[in-house]
C-alpha cells in the first residue's frame, strides 16, 4: 500500500516531465523567432497602401496577433505546469527521506537522555491517550514511535545507520507513476484502467493516423488539392493567352467548393454588367454569349466574376457575403497560380521540355491579380508592347491620365522609370495634373520596384565544349536592386488584401519551339537560406571540377558576398540536345510587379559527340516519354479548346499558322510527324 501511494504521489512529476519535454523547447524557439524579427520595414509606405490598412498595426490587430489559438494553448499549458509544480511542492513531504533526528526535532548525534526527554514531550502531545485526533495517532505511530525506536533500540539503530531505515534493508520495487484509482484493479477501477489503456495506446494513435491520412490524401504539401493538380495538368495547353489561362485557373477544386447562394444572384448580375467587357465575349452574338456564360457551373461563374472584380477594382459592387468569398478566392490564388506554373513547365515530351507560352501567361495573370490591373490593359498600344498595364499599378494613375496626358511624353513604362526624379515630377505635375503629395507616392512605389540583371553561363563540367548528350550545367546569378536599398520586400499592392511576398521564376527556354528547358523558383526574402544553398551548390560544383580546398573556400566566400549584395544563385542541369546552334532566351519573371521582367539571349553551340560514353541514351530512357495515343488526344483537345475560346488579348493570333508546326513539336508530337516527313522525303528521292 505504501508503494502504491508513493507511485500515486509521483504521478504529477511524471505528467510535468512529459509536458515540459515539448513545451519548453517550443517556447524558447517561439521567443527566439519573435526576438529575431527585423525591425526594418519592407512594405510600401505610399498613402494607398497605408489607407488599405493591410500593414497598419492597430491595438486590436496587435492583440489579435498575440492572442492566437496557438499562443493561448501554450499559455494554458504553462499555467497547468505551474499548478503541477505547486502541487508537487506541497506534496513533497509525503516522499521525504526518513530522518529520526529531524522527526524528533534533535540535532544529529544527540545523547540518549535528550532523545528520551524529547520523546516524552512529543508523547504528551501526540499519544492517543492524550490526543484523541486520529491524525495525531497516525503521526505518533508511523513517525515518532519509529524514530524513537530507531535511536534507542540497538538493532533498529544499527539498521538505520547501515540501511537508512530502522526496519533494515528495503526491497527494490518497481512501479508506475499513475494515480491511486488507476492502480487499484479491483471493482470499477479495473474497467477504468482498461479503458485508459485502450484509449491512449490504441484509439488515440488510430484517430490521429486517420485524420492525417485523410488530409494528406486530399492535399499536397503546398496545401493544394490533388484534384486541382489533376485538372490543371489535363487542361494545360501549349499555347494559352492570359484570358485562356483564366479559364483554367478558375477550375480549381478549391473554388468549386465555394458556396452558391440565391441571395448572390442579384449582386452577381450587377457585377457582370460592370466587368462584361473583360469576359472575352463575342459582341456580335452578345445574347448567346451571355446565355452561354450563365449556363456554366455556378461556382465557376462566381469565381470568374469575383476575379474580374479584383482586376477591374469594382469592389464596391460586392455584397457582404460576396466579400467573404472574394477574400477566400484571393487568399488561395497565389498557391494555385504557383502550381499552375509548375503544370506549364513540367516535362511534356521525350526531351523533358515544358511549355513557355502558358508559363508566361500564368505569371502575367498573377501580376494582374496582385496589382488589380485588367488583362485588357496588357494589350500592345503604340510603342509599348506591355500596353498601359505597368502604369496602372502606380498610385493615383488612371487610364485617362495615361492615354490623354502622360503617353504623349513617354511611350513605355521603362522610359518613365528611367527618367530623372525631377523631370518625372515635372511631367506628372504639369502634364498629368497630379499634386506633389501624389507624385511623392509614385516616387515611393518606383523606389520599391526591383531592377533585375542576369548573368547566365552553360558548360559541361570537366570538359571543353558542349557535345550532344552531355549533362550541361546552368549557372545563373540574378541580382536585384531597388531605389530604397532593400533586397527582399513586399510589393506595392493596395488592392490585394493579404501580405504577398515577391517570387521570381527563372526560365531557360527556346521561344521559337515554345519549349522550356529549365525552370526554378527564386526568392529574395530569406537571405540565410540563400547563403546556405549557394554555399553548398558552389562547394559541390568546385569539388566536382577537381578544385582544391583553397579555391573552393574562395569561391564559396565570393558567392556568399554576392548573396548578401542582393544576388541569388540558380544552378541546374539539363541534357544537351542534338548537334547544332541554339538561340535560347533566359527569362526572369516576377509574379507581383508589372514591367519588371527581364530576359537575356543565350547562344548554345552543341558539337557532334566525339567523347566516349552514351549518356544521352541513358537519360532518354529516364525521360518522361508520352504515349502516342495520349499525345493525339491532347492535340485534339487543344484544337477543340482553341475553337471554343478566342482571346482578344492574344498577340499571337496572326502567328498561329506560322507557328503551328512548332506548337506541335512542343506538344510532344514532333517524333511522330518527323518520322512521317522523313519517310515521305525518302520516297521522293
Amino acid at each position: 500500500m505504501a508503494a502504491s501511494e508513493e507511485n500515486s504521489a509521483l504521478f504529477p512529476i511524471f505528467i510535468l516531465t512529459i509536458m515540459a519535454i515539448p513545451i519548453v523547447p517550443y517556447t524558447i524557439t517561439k521567443l527566439c523567432r519573435a526576438a529575431s524579427k527585423k525591425s526594418k520595414s519592407i512594405h510600401c509606405h505610399c498613402s494607398e497602401c497605408s489607407r488599405s490598412g493591410k500593414y497598419h498595426k492597430s491595438i486590436f490587430k496587435r492583440i489579435s496577433n498575440v492572442s492566437t489559438c496557438s499562443n493561448f494553448t501554450l499559455l494554458l499549458l504553462w499555467v497547468v505546469m505551474i499548478v503541477l509544480v505547486y502541487y508537487i511542492k506541497t506534496m513533497s513531504r509525503e516522499i521525504e527521506i526518513f530522518d529520526p533526528f529531524n522527526i524528533l526535532g534533535l540535532e544529529p548525534g544527540a545523547a540518549e537522555s535528550e532523545i528520551k526527554k524529547k520523546y516524552r514531550r512529543l508523547s504528551i502531545q501526540y499519544h492517543p491517550d492524550k490526543n484523541p485526533d486520529p491524525e495525531a495517532h497516525k503521526y505518533f505511530v508511523e513517525y515518532i514511535a519509529k524514530a524513537y525506536q530507531a535511536l534507542t533500540d540497538p538493532i533498529a539503530r544499527e539498521n538505520y545507520e547501515k540501511y537508512g531505515h530502522p526496519d533494515g534493508r528495503q526491497g527494490f520495487q518497481m512501479g508506475i507513476a499513475l494515480p491511486q484509482f488507476l492502480l487499484n484493479i479491483d471493482g470499477a477501477s479495473g474497467g477504468i484502467l482498461l479503458l485508459w489503456i485502450v484509449g491512449v495506446c490504441i484509439l488515440l494513435p488510430l484517430v490521429i493516423a486517420v485524420v492525417y491520412l485523410s488530409r494528406s490524401s486530399k492535399y499536397t504539401g503546398n496545401y493544394v488539392m490533388h484534384q486541382t493538380l489533376s485538372t490543371y495538368y489535363y487542361l494545360m495547353k501549349p499555347s494559352l493567352a492570359p484570358s485562356k489561362v483564366m479559364d483554367v485557373f478558375i477550375k480549381a477544386a478549391e473554388y468549386m467548393e465555394i458556396p452558391v447562394r440565391r441571395t448572390d444572384d442579384e449582386p452577381l448580375q450587377k457585377l457582370f454588367m460592370l466587368v462584361r467587357s473583360e469576359l472575352n465575349l463575342d459582341l456580335k452574338n452578345i445574347k448567346q454569349e451571355q446565355a452561354k456564360f450563365w449556363k456554366q457551373h455556378p461556382a465557376l461563374v462566381k469565381t470568374e466574376l469575383l476575379v474580374q472584380a479584383q482586376l477591374t477594382r469594382e469592389l464596391a459592387a460586392l455584397s457582404p457575403s460576396l466579400q467573404s468569398d472574394f477574400r477566400r478566392i484571393l487568399e488561395t490564388a497565389p498557391r494555385l497560380l504557383e502550381e499552375l506554373i509548375k503544370m506549364a513547365v513540367i516535362p511534356r515530351n521525350a526531351q523533358g521540355h515544358g511549355w513557355l507560352r502558358p508559363a508566361i501567361g500564368v505569371v502575367e495573370l498573377s501580376q494582374c491579380i496582385v496589382q488589380a490591373v485588367p488583362l485588357s490593359a496588357r494589350k500592345s498600344t503604340g510603342g509599348s508592347p506591355e500596353g498601359i498595364a505597368p502604369f496602372l499599378q502606380l498610385p493615383h494613375i488612371s487610364e485617362t491620365i495615361i492615354i490623354k496626358k502622360v503617353a504623349r511624353k513617354v511611350r513605355t513604362f521603362q522610359e518613365l522609370h528611367d527618367m530623372d526624379s525631377l523631370e518625372r515630377a515635372d511631367l506628372l505635375i504639369q502634364t498629368g495634373g497630379l499634386s506633389s503629395t501624389e507624385v511623392q507616392d509614385i516616387e515611393t512605389v518606383l523606389d520599391m520596384m526591383p531592377s533585375l540583371t542576369l548573368e547566365v553561363t552553360c558548360e559541361t563540367e570537366g570538359e571543353e565544349g558542349i557535345q550532344e548528350g552531355d549533362i550541361v550545367t546552368l549557372h545563373a546569378w540574378i541580382n536585384v536592386k531597388r531605389g530604397n536599398g532593400l533586397i527582399g520586400a513586399l510589393p506595392h499592392a493596395p488592392y490585394y488584401p493579404f501580405h504577398k511576398e515577391e517570387n521570381y521564376w527563372f526560365l531557360l527556354a527556346d521561344s521559337v519551339s515554345n519549349n522550356v528547358w529549365f525552370s526554378q523558383k527564386v526568392s529574395f526574402m530569406d537571405e540565410a537560406a540563400a547563403v546556405t544553398s549557394a554555399s553548398k551548390a558552389i562547394e559541390e560544383s568546385m569539388e566536382g571540377s577537381g578544385a582544391n580546398v583553397k579555391e573552393t573556400s574562395k569561391a564559396v566566400a565570393e558567392a556568399v558576398e554576392k548573396v548578401k549584395g542582393g544576388s541569388r544563385l540558380v544552378l541546374g542541369k539539363f541534357q544537351a540536345p542534338s548537334e547544332g546552334n541554339y538561340s535560347l532566351t533566359c527569362y526572369c519573371l516576377c509574379d507581383s510587379w508589372l514591367g519588371c521582367d527581364r530576359r537575356t539571349n543565350l547562344k548554345l553551340k552543341v558539337l557532334k559527340r566525339t567523347r566516349a560514353g552514351t549518356r544521352a541514351a541513358v537519360l532518354a530512357d529516364e525521360g518522361p516519354i508520352m504515349e502516342d495515343g495520349v499525345e493525339e488526344d491532347e492535340d485534339n483537345e487543344d484544337e477543340e479548346y482553341d475553337d471554343d475560346y478566342e482571346s482578344e488579348y492574344s498577340e499571337d493570333e496572326e502567328d498561329d499558322q506560322n507557328t503551328k508546326n512548332k506548337q506541335q513539336a512542343a506538344n510532344g508530337t514532333v517524333n511522330k510527324h518527323g518520322k512521317a516527313a522523313e519517310s515521305s522525303g525518302s520516297e521522293e528521292e
